[in-house]
This record gives structure tokens, sequence and C-alpha cells, in this order.
């Protein structure tokens, strides 16, 4: 489990520099003045798809740092340190903590109980998952503006 976490947020981390680097280089291989409307809508839903992309990244080292402390066993490992949240020892005292699981969509690392339940920690920052979001539908609103600008323009030469 930890080394897909770590794994993905490599993935992420180069996906940050690929979207950076495609909405730069595209405004700067055309010139900030002479760039019409869908290289602009383009470039700019570029940068917002890597700042959703560097959010969750974020997330997913938080959670990788969370599983990492609750794969450490030894002394002190009973209940699981990424699950002593507050109220943990109310939990414990009536369920009993069993395990943990990580959720992806949304990012969220969850305590398991013996009853069956769940509650999720503050392993993820609680502005991380809207943010994302948020800035991901930007970027697919501005893709598909840009999609919808260049799909009018007349083809070169069949004027």
């Amino acid at each position: 489990m930890l080394f897909l976490l770590l794994l993905l947020a490599l993935a992420g981390l180069i996906a940050v520099f690929g979207f950076v680097g495609y909405g730069c280089g595209t405004l700067g291989r055309v010139g900030l003045r002479r760039a019409d409307r869908e290289t602009w809508l383009r470039s700019c839903a570029a940068l917002l798809c890597a700042a959703a992309v560097a959010l969750y990244t974020l997330g997913l080292l938080g959670v990788a740092g969370a599983v990492m402390t609750a794969e450490d066993g030894g002394t002190d490992s009973a209940p699981i340190r990424s699950c002593r949240t507050p109220g943990w020892q109310e939990r414990t005292a009536a369920d009993g903590i069993v395990g943990y699981t990580v959720d992806y969509v949304p990012l969220r690392f969850l305590c398991e109980t013996n009853d069956g339940g769940s509650y999720a920690t503050g392993a993820v920052p609680g502005y991380v998952n809207p943010a994302a979001f948020g800035f991901a539908l930007a970027a697919v609103g501005l893709g598909v503006s840009a999609a919808r600008c260049g799909s009018g323009r007349v083809p070169r030469g069949s004027a």
C-alpha cells in the first residue's frame, strides 16, 4: 500500500511539471500578445489542472505518512497511532480500532472499528479535496471552452 501511494505521488509530481510545462510553453511559443483565445484557454486549463494534481499529491503524501505510521509495529502500536485522533479513547473502549483503509476519491485515511464503522482522521488537510475538485472542474470547463473556440475556426487553405 505504501509503495503504491509513493508511486502515485511521484506520478503526480511528474504530471504537475508536465502540465505547467505545457501551459507555460504554449504561451511562450506563441507569445503573450499574439496568443488567441483558444491558446489562452488551453494554457489556463493546463495550469489549473497542475494545481489540482499538486493538491491531490499533497494529500497523497499525508495519507502515505499515516500509512507508514500505521504499519510501524512494536511498542505503543495498539491502537494504530494514526487513528489516535481526539476521542480515540472512547472509540477504543466502546468498539475497538481494528484496522484502516485508504479512500482515493475523496482522498482520506479511514480507521475501522469493531462494529463495522469507520471514521476519517486528519491525515489529509480539510481543504485538499474541495480545492482539488474545484481546480479540476475549472480546468475541465476551460478545456471544453477551448475546444468550442477551436471548432468554429476555418482550417487554413480552405477559405
